[in-house]
């Protein structure tokens, strides 16, 4: 994680902020500007200066504000409990942003992503004094009906399985124990937070082979698509995109639908 760093507004223009101060931050860092705490991102540094994009309204705010970089980049929490929700650009909860400011999101609000005090029963896959690494599966979470979460050792990470638990435990409890080659502990959870603009590690990619059916007898026919593949669906305002979004949705062969 690099280090936090302070610094002050000097320009101000639509959603693009200018400070300077701002040496010890790094380019695509997470920043907090202003006493209202809007969230920013770091997008060119030149020197100690730094041009930040806000992701809120920036009304009102003016030169010598304070912009605080958190040290860390964007990035987004992976843990049971993200199926079912709704979620802003940036993995804000609009359900429970709703809760704490009321239909008139105020700026600077903001709430973790996935509830820290549910608690998830989790099934171990592992003994301890197995060796595992990066992309190993250490349990499974049952989400939903449907959904089994895989819990994973995080990539880079390798060592030998100690303390492994069973039951009922929150996002944040460690579920096992991994030694590491120079001897020291490191926890394992359910919660793991991944940086926006780094591709995930993957061992292999499965070719599409299989037809998705989408319920739709002309896309089926005509345009049939692939389980796994990619399909667009051009056409100027009010040609009906929608709608077919709406009908793949719906009548399409899939577990799950994520609605952007």
């Amino acid at each position: 994680m690099n280090n936090k760093s302070q610094g002050k507004i000097i320009k101000v223009s639509g959603p693009l902020v200018v400070a300077d101060e701002m040496r010890d931050a790094n380019l695509f860092d997470v920043v907090r500007v202003s006493d209202k705490r809007l969230i920013g991102e770091i997008i060119e540094m030149h020197g100690d200066r730094a041009s930040i994009q806000v992701y809120e309204e920036t009304a009102g705010l003016g030169p010598g504000e304070r912009v605080e970089s958190e040290g860390a980049p964007l990035s987004v929490e992976l843990a049971p409990g993200l199926i079912g929700g709704i979620f802003d650009g940036i993995q804000r909860p609009l359900d429970r942003l709703v809760q704490l400011a009321g239909n008139n999101i105020a700026r600077g609000v903001s709430a973790p992503a996935v509830d820290r005090d549910k608690r998830w029963h989790f099934a171990p896959s592992v003994t301890d004094g197995e060796r595992v690494s990066g992309g190993d599966i250490v349990g499974t979470v049952r989400e939903t009906s449907l959904v089994e979460h895989r819990v994973m050792v995080p990539p880079g990470l390798s060592g030998t399985v100690e303390a492994i638990r069973s039951g009922l435990m929150t996002v944040e409890e460690a579920v096992c124990q991994l030694r590491k080659p120079d001897g020291s502990l490191v926890p394992v959870t359910m919660l793991q937070k991944w940086p926006v603009r780094r591709g995930r590690p993957y061992q292999t990619k499965l070719s599409p082979d299989r037809p998705l059916v989408t319920g739709q007898r002309s896309i089926d026919t005509f345009f049939p698509v692939a389980r796994g593949g990619t399909a667009t669906i051009p056409g100027p305002f009010g040609s009906g995109k929608t709608v077919v979004q709406h009908q793949l949705a719906k009548w399409a062969d899939s577990d799950i639908v994520v609605y952007i």
